[in-house]
């Protein structure tokens, strides 16, 4: 068994930051039941270009491995009964909206309380459901902005930039599907369920971590730095080399005096200039442009080997292509394959998330469910016969407007 087969999740979710962190607890084996909308063509995450056909995506199949798909519209009297039934199932009800839609579609614990003493409403919204913002949809790039990670991120007097993948919305997802484990536990142990208020907004400000401490206790300022550059740990960037970059990073002092004998600057490491990490920043006007002419002189292979031989921490900046096709990756399993109608042989990154001996913690994946297509399994398993099933259907109970979105 995997360690939550025994977990039932009915998720409220779409787009990025709510599939994404439900996708990791189904690959450790909870039943995550998607609920969508037909009407609106289900989560919208299925018609992201450039890659859509038939009503998915591959953006789609990129976060709902493992799950099952539903569709049922909770606000008819006929779909509420249904819900109700679910939660009645259920350890958790998880959704990723805008801070005032749980109270409006009655998914938090207040409202579901009577139906499962023990469930978990975990909601992963933009800005949270208090606060001066809590009523504002929120995004990965907005989110970025007002966290202030843009202006963190570039090279010094160029614009403000947001990362190259939504982490804002990842770091959500994994925070939510830490807090609904929590909740589960808690509530199997003392029998009472409880609200998880989960929001993207504090995600982003909690990720400040250091320069936050910094900036809050000594009053540090934080500013972009060039070539990505550590604050203060000198050298620890990315350095160009004669065919391409590669990142370097002396994390302990043993790792500066082990590259200087690397660069063949031995001396380097005597010099009273460069004897600390302090000594450095004060001097990395000296010491920064001093090895940046060093690693000009050679390849990024020429580099990496005799650094990996010394013990210095060190990487090729590698495309997409290099990071997917690195032997780490293939060796780590961390390329799912799974077969589509649309797509043929669809290949997506697995979960981090590990549990189990290492080398024997892989279960077999699914792809992603095409909408509704567990939706009559589900409907069976609650104990609704055919005839029920076709009243819903003709009531509108499966589906109609959807909801909007965090």
């Amino acid at each position: 068994m995997r360690p939550l087969e025994d977990i039932r999740i009915v998720s409220l979710e779409q787009y990025g930051a709510g599939p994404f962190g439900s996708m990791h607890l189904a690959e450790l084996g909870a039943e995550i039941i998607k609920v969508e909308d037909p009407s609106a063509g289900g989560d919208v995450g299925r018609t992201v270009p450039p890659y859509a056909a038939d009503g998915d995506s591959l953006f789609f199949e990129s976060f709902n491995r493992d799950k099952s798909s539903i569709t049922l519209d909770i606000r008819t009297e006929e779909g509420r009964a249904v819900f109700h039934d679910l939660v009645r199932t259920a350890d958790a009800v998880y959704s990723n909206l805008r801070g005032d839609v749980p109270a409006k579609l009655g998914i938090r614990y207040e409202d579901l309380k009577g139906v499962n003493p023990q469930i978990v409403c975990c909601s992963l919204t933009g800005f949270g459901m208090t606060g001066p913002r809590s009523e504002e949809p929120g995004y990965d790039y907005v989110l970025q902005a007002l966290g202030g990670w843009m202006s963190l991120t570039g090279e010094p007097g160029g614009p403000p930039q947001k990362t190259g993948i939504s982490l804002v919305d990842y770091s959500g997802g994994y925070v939510a599907a830490i807090s609904l484990l929590a909740a589960v536990h808690a509530a199997r142990r003392d029998g009472v369920g409880t609200d998880c208020d989960v929001s993207l907004y504090d995600t982003a400000v909690s990720l400040l971590t250091y320069p936050a401490t910094w900036h809050l206790t000594a009053g540090f300022e934080p500013a972009r730095t060039r070539h990505s550059a550590h604050p203060s740990l000198i050298p620890f960037q990315a350095f160009e080399a004669a065919d391409g970059w590669l990142v370097v990073g002396c994390a302990k002092e043993k790792f500066w005096r082990r590259l200087v004998a690397v660069i063949d600057r031995p001396e380097l490491a005597d010099d009273p200039r460069f004897a600390t990490f302090a000594d450095r920043a004060r001097h990395r006007d000296v010491i920064v442009p001093l090895l940046e002419e060093a690693f000009r002189q050679r390849s990024v292979a020429d580099w990496l080997k005799p650094l990996y031989a010394a013990g210095v921490p060190c990487a090729p900046i590698n495309d997409v292509a290099g990071a997917l096709s690195d032997d780490h990756t293939v060796s780590r399993e961390l390329v799912a394959e799974t077969d589509h109608p649309a797509f043929g042989r669809v290949r997506t990154v697995r979960s981090a998330v590990r549990v189990g001996p290492p080398g024997d913690d892989r279960a077999p994946t699914r792809g992603a469910p095409a909408m509704g297509a567990d939706t009559d399994r589900v409907l069976r398993e609650l104990g609704y016969d055919d005839d029920q099933i076709t009243a819903l259907r003709d009531a509108g109970a499966l589906g109609e407007e959807r909801w909007t979105s965090a």
